[in-house]
């Protein structure tokens, strides 16, 4: 049984083996509504008994994974991806209830959590090892591409079904198990998306879902000496204490994590073009994408107009109930970031930034109850203030003028950060300049923020290690093995094998 109803809301259980089960903790963790603070469900808190037998159920799992075919392994994911097709709008309502993203950002995430998944079904058949030139006569030298093992995926609550897939997917694709721990702010869609799972018929053991805290349930299964690779989405902090919890048995990590994406704007940008991307880039989610604009650097030439056009555009968007279709934009997903960025604001205020739109917590009606903020622009913001150095990860612009393009390629590689970074010019020199010094793992030139699914994402510096999507994402599932074959030359005179004995 997947949940129970009780006290008038759900309670879920774990999947663990190919089955429902309760766990001997007798633990729940709420899950609360972000638009009206409602508990809406209440989810398992996993212990450590839970998360081995999850653990002993991928690796009993995995070698008959293996070694079916991957096109076979395919065939389940494929499978997995028409049932969710027929519960689109299904998992889209469980995502605007949990997250607080308006619906048709849900919906979205229902369509790329498909495209992952199919991205990685299609790629069965075409990641492929090498056959080397040897060094000696009579051998043969392969490398061979083979999976880890039992592996963990960390999601975090920003993107809970979409992150699933860009995990899961790869990972069973090339023979590996993974338990998935989502988190536990947005566990419902990953749960119920596990009934999918089920439903399909994968092998037991294929693919487990935990619920728990993190720092209990997840360092569990990062320290394991049974898990061979953790990939992980989620903050600087939750990384850094990922990496070093995994050194004891030296675990592969993928290591996603957050950035400080600065979105420049130089003297001859097309500048209602970079306004419209801005405001895209920054308040899309509610702010809470990890490659949002989190500040614009712009020239003083355009700054004045930029800002202007900039604040206009944003006092049009119309926050509300993300099921209004005339909605932009949804709650924050927790108090405590809601906290964090008021803080970010109220500090850079202090120190002389000024508010030209925005800057609190709305009230009045639907928000009194729930995690609201204003969309925000601070102006005379100067790069040593809170907002130009932490990241907000929400709907908070901070703007920052400045005199020249090197002056903003000092800020931005000033940074410990480096997931993405945005530029707008006509200076095609300059272009090609910037995507050769700035310290990021993804450059958008005149582009708004975007994604390929055949692409790769992947941050430098704090930002992270390894990375997920296209056949990057795909080949960081799967380990070198290198094969040296002997083997007898057949000898065309005779017609008998022989083996050269002077080695």
């Amino acid at each position: 049984m997947m949940k129970f109803h009780k006290d008038g809301m759900d309670h879920y259980h774990l999947y663990i083996d190919g089955k429902w089960v309760e766990s001997k903790s007798g633990k729940w963790i709420e899950v609360q509504n972000p638009a009206n603070e409602q508990v809406i469900a209440k989810v398992t808190d996993a212990d450590k008994d839970d998360v081995q037998a999850a653990l002993q159920s991928a690796q009993r799992a995995q070698q008959a994974w293996q070694a079916m075919p991957s096109v076979q392994r395919a065939e389940y994911i494929m499978k997995l991806v028409e049932a969710l097709r027929q519960k689109r709008d299904y998992f889209a309502r469980l995502l605007v209830m949990e997250q607080g993203k308006t619906y048709g950002e849900a919906l979205g995430e229902v369509d790329d959590t498909m495209a992952y998944f199919t991205f990685a079904a299609e790629s069965a058949n075409k990641y492929k090892g090498d056959l080397l030139q040897p060094t000696h006569e009579d051998e043969l030298v392969m490398v061979q591409k083979v999976p880890y093992g039992v592996t963990v995926g960390l999601c975090a609550w920003n993107y809970p079904l979409a992150l699933v897939g860009r995990k899961l997917g790869p990972a069973l694709v090339t023979g590996n198990t993974m338990i998935i721990k989502p988190h536990e702010l947005t566990p419902i869609a990953s749960l119920e998306f596990f009934q999918l799972i089920h439903e399909v018929g994968f092998p037991p053991g294929v693919a487990n879902i935990v619920t728990g805290s993190g720092t209990e349930v997840g360092q569990m299964l990062v320290t394991s000496p049974i898990t061979k690779l953790v990939s992980v989405t989620g903050s600087v902090r939750a990384g850094q204490a990922i990496y070093k919890s995994a050194a004891d048995n030296i675990t592969a990590l993928s290591l996603e994590l957050g950035g400080k994406a600065p979105f420049i704007v130089l003297e001859d940008a097309d500048v209602d073009f970079a306004v419209e991307a801005a405001v895209n880039a920054r308040f899309t989610n509610c702010g809470q994408v990890c490659i949002c604009n989190e500040m614009v650097l712009v020239h003083d030439k355009v700054a004045d107009e930029f800002t202007e056009k900039l604040v206009n555009r944003v006092k049009k968007l119309k926050v509300g109930d993300p099921f209004d279709p005339e909605v932009n934009m949804g709650p924050k997903a927790s108090p405590g970031d809601l906290d964090k960025i008021d803080r970010i604001v109220q500090e850079s205020v202090a120190k002389g930034a000024k508010v030209a739109i925005g800057g609190k917590r709305p009230t009045g009606g639907i928000f009194d109850k729930g995690y609201w903020y204003e969309p925000t622009v601070l102006v005379d913001v100067k790069p040593d203030m809170a907002a130009a150095r932490q990241e907000i990860f929400g709907p908070v612009l901070p703007i920052v003028r400045i005199s020249s393009f090197e002056e903003a390629i000092e800020i931005v590689n000033a940074s410990p950060y480096g997931l993405s970074a945005y530029l707008f010019t006509e200076d095609y020199n300059k272009m090609i300049h910037a995507t050769n010094v700035l310290q990021v793992g993804t450059v958008f030139l005149n582009q708004n923020m975007t994604g390929c699914i055949n692409a790769y994402h992947g941050g430098h510096k704090l930002s992270g290690i390894g990375g997920e999507d296209g056949e990057y994402g795909i080949e960081g599932y799967l380990q070198k093995r290198t094969i040296y074959m002997r083997y007898k030359r057949f000898n065309q005179t005779n017609g008998n094998s022989q083996v050269d004995e002077k080695r």
